[in-house]
């Protein structure tokens, strides 16, 4: 039976973001329309000016965006959801750099029109001859590599933590960007509204990033004191770590939210990596069950009773907390199991879970999802074999979800595993007739 039901959430948040959003869009690029004088407009080097003066301002506004998503604000995880703003941040990411790089190739053509220089002549008079602008340079390639990185396939090519401070290098960019725009910026140069404006927001955006990255997890781990309790073998390649503390039972986590966790123990300290919780709150212990994949999942099999943890968090709104319906059908892959099994001790009576799974080996926390089923009333499906089984294609298609949960497309339904596993489940379920609204998603990077 479920000990806690969480109340349900509505999208009221993520709409009132993103009115923000585009409120403050507009805002950056008022003052452009305001100060630009009606038929000024006259000559191809002042037309391409004026186009790179406006995408700066909104590079420079979507940049602060990034830093304000990037900032682990708790309240931005309470209003839209860990899920969300990550898209966000991956979509906004690529509309900056092409922001930025336009930025500066329209900068270069209408000077280089006023000027009688090409692009790579006009380039170097900037350069060397105008202050900030090398910096400002810089930022730009800084940004564009980090956008390069952040491929798919060059990021799973990298090391995890390597790809991580290279992406925190988007900071850099901050303060190297923030020369140019108020000693060159048509708009900020001034003294005026407009610049203390936005020297107000640059203010504003650090303090965000301080206090979400800094004094928030500084506060949580003084408050908490987690350490290791023990370390026990769920199987030949998973683990189960246990960590007790202080307050635990003030402690707000619901089933399906992760904390990033830095392990503070000889060879790990260093480093810091996102787990879900695989319990739902006692007050007595958090748990966390991983999937050994690498050198540093190997080496959290080795941590010792009485460790410390530092740990930000709980992350994610994918919890029974976004249901929509009173029933709910979850589908896991693989250690994506982990958030699930937290949520249903938190999910009203009548669910479903599908677990897939390329063989028997892969199942995890088996006796505690069956005891669960039996005192929750779920029903669990163990969908075993390789994609192309035809056991497993049959029931992971339209018509076979169907038939084992015949009313589907009322329930609200939830996917986590590695991302190819989640894409294609989410494109069967929409095929099965289940709103966009209804269909909540957590990807394990593996």
């Amino acid at each position: 039976m479920p000990v806690n039901v969480p109340a349900r959430r509505g999208g009221n948040g993520r709409r009132f973001l993103l009115l923000l959003f585009w409120v403050g869009l507009v805002l950056a690029v008022l003052p452009w329309w305001l100060t630009t004088p009606a038929g000024s407009l006259v000559d191809t080097g002042a037309v391409m000016l004026a186009a790179g003066r406006i995408v700066g301002l909104v590079a420079g506004y979507t940049m602060l965006v990034q830093v304000v998503l990037m900032s682990r604000l708790r309240l931005l995880d309470r209003l839209a959801g860990e899920e969300v703003m990550t898209r966000w941040h991956r979509d906004i990411g690529g509309a900056l750099i092409v922001a930025v790089l336009g930025h500066m190739a329209l900068i270069l053509v209408g000077y280089g029109a006023l000027d009688g220089f090409n692009v790579l002549v006009e380039a170097r008079v900037l350069i060397t001859g105008t202050p900030d602008m090398l910096t400002a340079f810089l930022s730009a390639g800084i940004l564009t590599a980090v956008g390069l990185f952040s491929i798919r396939a060059v990021r799973n090519a990298m090391p995890y933590e390597l790809w991580r401070w290279l992406h925190m290098s988007t900071y850099v960019v901050l303060y190297l960007a923030f020369g140019h725009q108020f000693s060159l910026g048509q708009q900020l140069f001034r003294p005026g509204l407009v610049r203390t404006g936005w020297i107000a927001a640059y203010v504003g955006v650090v303090v965000v990033l301080a206090y979400g990255r800094l004094i928030a997890p500084l506060i949580f781990n003084l408050r908490y004191g987690l350490r290791v309790a023990d370390v026990i073998a769920e199987g030949p390649d998973t683990v189960s770590i246990y960590l007790t503390g202080r307050n635990l039972d003030r402690l707000k986590v619901l089933g399906g939210q992760w904390f990033r966790f830095r392990f503070l123990s000889r060879g790990l300290w260093w480093q810091s990596h996102p787990f879900s919780v695989s319990a739902a709150k006692n007050g007595r212990w958090l748990r966390l069950t991983i999937k050994v994949v690498g050198a540093y999942t190997r080496a959290l099999r080795d941590l010792d009773p009485g460790d410390r943890v530092w740990a930000v968090g709980p992350r994610g709104n994918f919890t029974a907390a976004q249901r929509t319906a009173p029933r709910s059908l979850l589908i896991a892959g693989g250690i994506g199991i982990t958030p699930i099994r937290a949520m249903l001790e938190e999910l009203p009576p009548g669910a479903t879970l599908i677990y897939r799974a390329s063989t028997p080996a892969e199942v995890v926390l088996q006796r505690e999802i069956d005891w669960l089923a039996r005192a929750g009333d779920v029903d669990v499906w163990y969908v075993i074999g390789a994609r192309t089984d035809p056991g497993p294609r049959q029931v992971m298609s339209p018509n076979g979800l169907r038939q084992l949960v015949p009313d589907l497309a009322r329930r609200d339904v939830y996917l986590c595993g590695p991302p190819g596993f989640v894409e294609a489940a989410q494109k069967t379920v929409r095929r099965s007739g289940v709103p966009r609204s209804k269909i909540h998603l957590a990807a394990f990077e593996l």
